[in-house]
């Protein structure tokens, strides 16, 4: 969820924060003006459906999937006109869902469900990424290979709760990590790593990763290669947590209309990323054009490594809520605790907080058109980094 800027990115995953003004539509799939979440009650029928998705972050590769549904026509199968506003610094999704300004929203697990457990009705109804996408990315030289060899290690951390992968990586490793690391606040960038002023740095691997892969070494003049880089990636340690997930509000599925709407953006959305899982460089060319301030080379690398959090998906079919990955997020979740001796959650989550009622309703429409919602056979691409991602 990630954007740079020349001067340094914001600290763009404060997603607990206080709302913000949200940001301008970017994207529709009707030449018509929106009338604002809840209008979900119309039938397919009586013409396109009014639905507003906050994404978390701005327009990127992150998000292809909705934006190819949109470019696709898939979301005006369905009867839907879907309108994407963009995220931002100030804005958290699942607040904007909560408070009845968007109709869906696109969340982190951990975050949504600290969210929910503060008062927020919402609802994950779609796990569209099925792996984590956070690294530890230190210089090769610096022989970490393992959380355990953090330990008298300068330690980048982004806060703001996105630390507990590696705070759960650190204690499952035997480290305790305010008393055995140094634990060094980090831009949402890769200067620091860079540099030489922590030796492990957080990333995402559809992100920040590419940002050391597109800076050139000063020793030899080219860019960095993986080879110059050893990475800890949390799925392999069992501390990852689930990511990006679509949320509904969970007062409006008691209504019949906003379910039939909600099996209906997801069934759109899922084939959205089915086309960019066999059509990595048109989901690009589509992330472009819906006006990502990122680079066309940074884009390809984010489309294809997103490709991988979701491909091969369940054999239930993508967007399928695994209980053994939610049970999981949610240990650590309540056992991980950050510097400041806090948990994401202080309790289980209520039984509300998932279902795989609508996802399943989607995937049996996707089938039934031919759709491939397991992509068994996904294999990703080669993605050639340009300097800076251009």
């Amino acid at each position: 969820m990630h954007r740079r800027s020349a001067a340094g990115r914001p600290p763009s995953r404060r997603l607990l924060r206080p709302l913000a003004v949200a940001a301008a539509l970017v994207v529709s799939v009707a030449a018509c003006t929106t009338t604002g979440p809840g209008t979900d009650s119309s039938a397919p029928g009586d013409g396109p459906q009014r639905v507003t998705l906050q994404l978390q972050w701005s327009t990127q590769g992150q998000f292809a999937g909705y934006l190819a549904a949109v470019d696709q026509g898939f979301y005006a199968k369905r009867g839907l006109d879907v309108q994407i506003k963009e995220g931002g610094v100030d804005i958290v999704p699942q607040t904007v869902l909560a408070q009845g300004q968007a109709d869906y929203a696109i969340a982190w697990v951990p975050k949504a469900l600290a969210s929910r457990e503060q008062g927020a009705a919402i609802t994950d109804v779609a796990q569209i990424f099925q792996r984590s996408g956070t690294y530890q990315v230190a210089f090769a030289d610096k022989g970490i290979t393992s959380a355990a060899d953090l330990r008298g290690k300068r330690v980048g951390n982004w806060g703001f709760g996105n630390e507990f992968e590696l705070f759960a990586g650190m204690t499952a490793a035997g480290l305790t990590p305010a008393r055995d690391v140094t634990l060094v606040q980090q831009q949402f960038d890769m200067e620091a790593l860079l540099s030489g002023e922590i030796d492990a740095a957080q990333a995402m691997s559809y992100n920040e990763y590419a940002q050391v892969l597109e800076a050139r070494n000063p020793a030899t003049g080219q860019l960095y290669t993986p080879a110059d880089f050893s990475v800890i990636n949390w799925n392999d340690t069992g501390t990852a947590m689930l990511q990006d997930a679509i949320w509904a509000s969970t007062e409006r599925l008691s209504d019949p209309g906003y379910e039939d709407t909600t099996t209906r953006f997801i069934a759109a959305s899922i084939e959205g990323w089915a086309y960019c899982r066999d059509n990595v460089e048109s989901c690009r060319d589509i992330v472009v054009k819906a006006g990502s301030t990122l680079g066309a080379s940074h884009q390809l690398w984010q489309v294809n490594e997103v490709n991988k959090l979701i491909w091969p998906s369940p054999a239930a079919g993508a967007g399928t809520i695994v209980p053994a990955a939610w049970e999981q997020t949610v240990r650590v979740a309540r056992t991980a605790v950050n510097a400041d001796g806090q948990t994401v959650l202080t309790r289980d989550p209520d039984p509300e907080a998932f279902t795989n009622t609508y996802v399943e309703r989607a995937i049996g429409l996707l089938k039934a058109d031919g759709v491939d919602v397991v992509g068994a056979g996904y294999a990703p691409t080669t993605v050639t980094l340009n300097p800076g991602g251009s």
